[in-house]
């Protein structure tokens, strides 16, 4: 067997430190600040395997590597430790850096036609519809345990929420839901089975596709085969992905991100109970201080070039650093105040590759919360703040739990018998329907009910 060739090093005295392992997943934003402090708005780190790459820190550069494809490519084929065989095919990373027939990873004319299919199709959904289903499964969700006067927003709310909607909005049926979600989860933690994961989630996505070219409805699969560019069924399945799992895992984190400062900060809470903090405003606030993404994998470079300070060769990978460039000194020199009306962050990224369903997700995450304040607004944490975890990875932050107590409701308003069961822990390994409980938790049993 051929020795693959060395990885090429930062020069001497550059360092570079790894962005997965205990350090970085204890406290990325520590880390993101220290590598600022070491290298300024670019700086050198290791992915998995040691593999070298460039994590960009700056609000500027981060905007000047997402805004310029020309120099940063979103093409994986580009990164040169792939093309000299120091990448194997089971790397954690592969799902997200093998290159696949899909908007994210294509520029120029490819790109403009995938994308616009899905902008597109997006722009068919009534926002007003979305809110009303938003509504609907949150008071289904919140009569789960209303009269417990305890509960997980993480759990039983934040999470199942957003997947409820995204399902209903791709028609995807029942049995589809929970393993989906639990498969792109293994699959954005770039675990050892997110290989499989990333198999399961296109097969059934594939069944979806199959089922729509034969019984089409009004949802966003269907849309995306009747669109005019004629996709193929293999880049509608490769879409469906990409919006089922930035979709989720935007939402989700935002909703618990949102209602952690609500229960935690009474600045924050006081501002927005007593008006002078709207909750759109509070959202963008969260999306300043705990982007749901805090790095993006990856912008690959198309030549030799320089930014930062720092000399990039033709083929290095990049990453956007979102959630350091929120916090550049350059746009925030107190990160303490708060940004009222300020969408200048960089949560959602920026450039032709800028998230297209931003607009879903907020509409999501806003009714959400509204909801969820509306019918408990005695809610409080039942933990100390110290006591909160989370669980991290290269390309996310979240909580583990957000543990409440209220005063119990009696009655439910949506009329349907509250059952409060949660849902259970992510099965390890391949996900397949088949090996869904007999008795799924409430909010699965919700999953399609149109």
């Amino acid at each position: 067997m051929t020795t693959p060739p060395p990885s090429p090093v930062p020069p001497p005295g550059c360092p570079a430190h790894r962005l997965y392992g205990p350090e970085a997943e204890a406290d990325p934003m520590g880390l993101y600040e220290k590598l600022r402090a070491e290298h300024g708005a670019v700086a050198p780190v290791l992915v998995h395997g040691d593999l070298p790459a460039w994590l960009v820190l700056g609000h500027r550069e981060n905007l000047d590597v997402a805004r310029t494809p020309s120099r940063f490519s979103r093409d994986p084929r580009r990164w040169r430790d792939q093309q000299e065989g120091r990448v194997p095919a089971d790397h954690p990373l592969t799902p997200m850096t093998a290159w696949q027939p899909v908007c994210h990873l294509v520029d120029g004319t490819d790109h403009e036609r995938l994308r616009g299919a899905i902008t597109e199709s997006l722009a068919r959904f009534d926002r007003r519809g979305i809110r009303r289903y938003v509504k609907r499964f949150a008071d289904q969700l919140i009569d789960a345990f209303v009269q417990t006067g305890r509960g997980d927003l993480v759990a039983d709310y934040a999470e199942p929420l957003p997947m409820l909607v995204m399902t209903q909005l791709v028609g995807a049926p029942e049995s589809y839901g929970p393993r989906l979600v639990e498969a792109a989860r293994d699959l954005i933690r770039g675990t050892e089975t997110a290989l499989t994961s990333f198999e399961f989630v296109t097969d059934a996505l594939g069944e979806l596709v199959a089922r729509k070219r034969q019984a089409p409805g009004r949802d966003f699969t269907s849309w995306m085969l009747e669109h005019h560019t004629e996709l193929t069924d293999d880049e509608v399945v490769e879409h469906l992905r990409l919006v089922l799992i930035a979709a989720f895992e935007t939402t989700a984190n935002l909703i618990a991100n949102t209602l952690r400062l609500v229960l935690t900060d009474p600045r924050f809470r006081a501002n927005l109970s007593g008006g002078h903090m709207t909750l759109p405003d509070a959202l963008e606030q969260v999306l300043w201080d705990e982007p749901p993404f805090m790095t993006i994998l990856g912008r690959w470079a198309t030549g030799d070039t320089e930014i930062g300070g720092k000399q990039i060769k033709a083929g290095d990978m990049l990453l956007l650093g979102l959630g350091a460039g929120n916090q550049d000194p350059e746009v925030r020199p107190d990160p303490a105040e708060p940004i009222h009306g300020n969408r200048s962050h960089l949560a959602f990224s920026s450039g032709p590759h800028e998230c297209p369903g931003q607009d879903i997700g907020r509409a999501i995450a806003d009714t959400g919360v509204d909801t969820l304040m509306a019918r408990l607004p005695d809610l409080e944490l039942a933990v100390a703040e110290a006591d909160l975890e989370w669980t991290s990875s290269l390309m996310t932050r979240h909580l583990v739990a957000l543990p409440v107590r209220f005063t119990p409701r009696g009655t439910s308003v949506t009329g349907t018998t509250p059952v409060p069961s949660r849902p259970q822990p992510p099965v390890a390994g391949p996900v397949a329907p088949a090996r869904a409980a007999t008795r799924r938790p409430f909010w699965r049993r919700l999953l399609g009910r149109a």
